[in-house]
C-alpha cells in the first residue's frame, strides 16, 4: 500500500523542486510511518529531570559577553500562518504592541543590541512558502538589518500531505497549495544546511545559533547564554521554566532511562491515556520553552555525518486537507520538533529561565494581554511587566476567537488590567474606551456594549 505512496510523494518532490536532501528526511520519516513508528514515549521510559542551571546564576565579565554575541545568530521560526486566530498570512505581522507587529519588535531589539555592544548580531528568519513575501515587506522598513552579504531570510523546505487512508500524496484541486505543507519546525536544521547559510555562518566566524518561535516576544538573545557555552564547551542548551496549571499541556523534557539522555516530550508524543502523568506540574516542574541555543559546529559535524539527516524523532499529525474545513480529505503530515535535537548531542543542557523569557501569542486571549496595561515596551524594546503579581487569567468567548472578531469588540484598545485577577467573557459585547477591569470579573448575558469608562468588577 505504502511503496507506491512514498514513490509518489517522492516524484512530486523533485519536480516541485525540493532539495534532494530534504527528500531523504522526508523518505527517512515516511518508512517510519509505513512501519507504525507513534514516536510515543512511554512515562515508564523516562525520569524527571534533574535540577538545571538557572541563568541568574550564570557569569562572565563584559568582554566574554561581548566575544560570544559577537558570534552569535538569532534566527526566528517564521512559518506559522495563525490559522487558529483566524489569520491568513503570516502571524508575525499581526500587530501586538503599540502598533507594532512582532517582526517589528524583534527587528528593534536586534538593532539595540548592536548599537550597545557595538557587534553585528545577524537576524535571520526561517520563512515558509506562505509567510515569506509579507513578512520581508514589514523588514523593509529596517534597511540596516541585513549583515553584510548575509540573507535576512531562507525558505523551509515543503513536503505533500499524505492521505491517511493509503498515504498516497493528497489531491486539492480546489487550493493546490493546500497539498503541501512545512515539515514542522525540526526542518530548520536541514534547511539551513541545504540553504548554505550553515556553511556561509560558519565561514564568517559565527559559532552560536539562538533559535525561538517569532510569536515568543520574550525570547531575546541574552549573551550570557553563548557565554556559558563558550566556557563549558557545551552543543546545545534548551531554555526551560517552571511549570503552573497553564502550562499542563506544553512540552517538557525528561530523562531517557536508556541511556541517561535528555529527551523532548511534547504533547503529540504522549502515549494514549498517559495525559495525567505528562500533565503532573510536580512530577514534571519544567516546560520547555522552544527557545534552543545550537553550536553551529556540533551542528555541522552531526548533519555531515548524517548526510544531512540529523534522525529526530518522528511526530505523526493528523488534520485535514483544509485546516479550515474538518470534512475535507483526513491527512497525515510528517513533522518534527526541532527540540528534539536536544538528544541528538552529547553534552547538551537545560537552563531554567524566568517566565517573562515565554510570552507567545497563541490565542486572542494573549492577545488581549500582551496588548494590555500589564505589559510595555522598554527603551530596548523589550517586552516588560507593570505588576508585581502573576498575570490575570483572560479566557473570551468564541466571538473574540478570531482577530477580526476580536478587533470589532474592542475598537478602542483592550480594557486596562492591571487590577484584574481574571476576566472571563461569554456574551457578545463590545468594549467602550478606558474601561477598566478590576478583581474577577464574569461577562454573561445579552450581547450589548460596555460604555466608555466602566469599571467591571465582579458579574457583569
Amino acid at each position: 500500500m505504502s511503496r507506491p505512496g512514498l514513490e509518489a510523494a517522492r516524484e512530486t518532490m523533485v519536480a516541485a523542486g525540493v532539495n534532494p536532501i530534504a527528500i531523504s528526511v522526508f523518505e527517512r520519516f515516511y518508512h517510519q510511518l509505513e512501519a507504525e513508528v507513534t514516536g510515543f514515549i512511554p512515562e515508564s521510559t523516562i525520569e524527571p529531570m534533574a535540577e538545571v542551571a538557572r541563568l541568574d546564576e550564570l557569569s562572565a565579565s563584559p568582554e566574554e559577553l561581548r566575544e560570544a554575541l559577537a558570534r552569535t545568530v538569532v534566527l526566528k521560526l517564521n512559518g506559522g500562518l495563525g490559522t487558529s486566530m483566524g489569520i491568513t498570512g503570516p502571524k508575525s505581522v499581526l500587530s501586538v504592541r503599540d502598533g507594532l507587529t512582532f517582526l517589528d519588535i524583534t527587528a528593534r531589539q536586534i538593532l539595540d543590541l548592536r548599537a550597545r555592544y557595538g557587534v553585528d548580531i545577524p537576524l535571520l528568519l526561517m520563512n515558509s512558502f506562505r509567510t515569506r513575501a509579507e513578512s520581508l515587506q514589514v523588514l523593509e522598513r529596517y534597511p540596516t538589518l541585513a549583515v553584510g552579504d548575509l540573507p535576512v531570510d531562507f525558505v523551509q523546505s515543503q513536503e505533500p500531505k499524505l492521505r491517511a487512508d493509503d498515504l498516497t500524496p493528497v489531491s486539492w484541486p480546489a487550493d493546490p497549495e493546500l497539498e503541501w505543507c512545512p515539515p514542522g519546525h525540526g526542518d530548520v536544521y536541514t534547511s539551513l544546511k541545504t540553504s548554505g547559510l550553515l556553511d556561509a555562518l560558519r565561514y564568517k566566524g559565527f559559532r552560536y545559533l539562538f533559535l525561538s518561535n517569532s510569536d515568543n516576544l520574550g525570547a531575546t538573545c541574552d549573551p550570557a547564554i553563548p557565554a556559558w557555552m563558550a566556557a563549558n564547551e557545551i552543543p546545545y542548551v534548551a531554555e526551560v521554566c517552571e511549570r503552573t496549571l497553564n502550562d499542563r499541556k506544553g512540552g517538557h523534557l525528561a530523562t531517557r532511562k536508556a541511556d541517561g539522555r535528555l529527551i523532548l516530550r511534547d504533547s503529540a508524543m504522549v502515549v494514549p491515556g498517559e495525559q495525567d502523568f505528562f500533565q503532573d506540574t510536580e512530577r514534571h516542574r519544567l516546560f520547555h520553552a522552544n527557545n534552543l541555543w545550537v553550536d553551529l559546529d556540533v551542528l555541522d559535524a552531526a548533519l555531515t555525518a548524517g548526510e544531512g539527516v540529523l534522525g529526530l524523532p518522528i511526530i505523526v499529525n493528523r488534520k485535514t486537507v483544509d485546516p479550515t474545513d474538518p470534512q475535507s480529505t483526513p491527512v497525515i503530515q510528517i513533522e518534527s520538533a526541532m527540540g528534539a535535537a536536544i538528544e541528538v548531542f552529547e553534552g547538551s543542557r537545560a537552563l531554567q529561565v524566568p517566565r517573562s523569557r515565554f510570552r507567545p501569542v497563541k490565542s486572542t486571549n494573549e492577545l488581549l494581554l500582551i496588548r494590555s496595561d500589564i505589559y510595555r515596551l522598554d527603551s530596548a524594546w523589550q517586552v516588560q511587566t507593570t505588576i508585581d503579581h502573576d498575570e490575570p487569567f483572560v479566557n473570551l468567548g468564541r466571538p473574540y476567537g478570531f482577530v477580526d472578531g476580536f478587533e470589532q469588540r474592542f475598537p478602542h484598545g483592550v480594557p486596562s488590567m492591571r487590577e484584574c485577577t481574571r476576566l472571563e467573557v461569554a456574551a457578545d459585547v463590545t468594549f467602550g474606551a478606558e474601561v477598566r477591569c478590576v478583581g474577577a470579573v464574569s461577562i454573561h448575558g445579552e450581547a450589548r456594549a460596555i460604555p466608555d469608562g466602566a469599571i467591571l468588577s465582579g458579574d457583569y
